[in-house]
């Protein structure tokens, strides 16, 4: 075979060997939006931010990026484009590889009503919780109060699963419906104002936990 012959064939060949690779990552591609739904545009905190931080101020810098994450993991109230934050205020410190939430950022000057001031030591955090509709009774908005957080975990063997109070009085700061929306059981999101310590607590307790729920803080 000539030499300019074995070019074209290695020519063909890298083309056939292109053209695979771009169908099985369309393939790829197609069965990730089947099992968790389309690509969304998500705002990510890429580093951290301290509360009080004006989003689009040289403080911030370009701490903010967009990426594309299946819908199913982007959580309600996220932001789709850094625009959308420009010359809001950080509520709470902004962890690195956060996603970036409405409910996290307020005008600069002002706190939105109800909410309380998180207090040193404190940030933002998300966990699901079920039976969040009996705080909402009668219009009811519980932004702003100290709720106790309650843990019912799995049974272990033969035993029945354990009910305790995982955080006492914490800053309630943002409840919203969750991936399932507001049909009757479905679970909420919750933002609450833990400490490093309470967050590690819940976010172990979450993987063994059968039921997180909300009771407003006191009432025993």
């Amino acid at each position: 075979m000539s030499r300019r012959a074995r070019a074209v064939a290695f020519l063909l060949l890298a083309l056939a060997a292109a053209a695979a690779a771009a169908a099985i990552a369309e393939g790829y591609g197609s069965s990730v939006a089947r099992g968790y739904g389309a690509l969304r545009a998500v705002v990510v905190v890429e580093s951290a931010l301290p509360a009080g931080t004006r989003l689009g101020s040289p403080r911030a810098g370009d701490a903010l990026t967009v990426r594309r994450v299946p819908e199913r993991f982007v959580p309600p109230g996220s932001l789709a484009s850094p625009d959308e934050a420009a010359g809001m205020t950080a509520a709470g410190e902004l962890a690195a590889g956060a996603y970036l939430q409405a409910a996290l950022l307020h005008p600069p000057g002002a706190r939105p009503m109800g909410r309380p001031s998180l207090g040193r030591g404190r940030g933002p955090v998300e966990i699901a919780v079920s039976g969040s509709d009996a705080l909402l009774l009668g219009g009811a908005r519980p932004e702003g109060s100290k709720m106790d957080v309650i843990v019912t975990t799995e049974p272990a063997g033969a035993g029945p699963g354990r009910t305790y109070v995982a955080a006492r009085g914490v800053p309630l700061l943002a409840l919203r419906p969750g991936l399932e929306g507001t049909e009757p059981g479905s679970t909420s999101v919750a933002t609450l104002g833990l400490t490093r310590r309470q967050a590690l607590r819940l976010i172990a307790a979450e993987s063994i936990a059968r039921r997180v729920t909300l009771l407003p803080a006191g009432r025993r």
